[in-house]
């Protein structure tokens, strides 16, 4: 496997998908940082509403 920050290969499977704690701790500071970002969708209240009722809906037994 290759570490995601370093690219260097490793084996050891304790901070997968990082090599080290080091990478790992490089990559939250990342998210801290706003280096990475994840698109928003709004969400209009009409289709809010839909999503309520259908998550309500779906605990439901026949």
């Amino acid at each position: 496997m290759i570490c995601p920050i370093c690219k260097k290969e490793f084996t050891d499977k304790k901070y997968r998908p990082f090599c080290s704690k080091r990478c790992a701790d490089i990559d939250l500071g990342n998210w801290f940082c706003e280096k990475y970002t994840v698109e928003a969708v709004e969400i209009d209240e009409k289709d809010l509403e839909q999503l309520a009722e259908t998550s309500f809906n779906s605990g439901e037994e026949d």
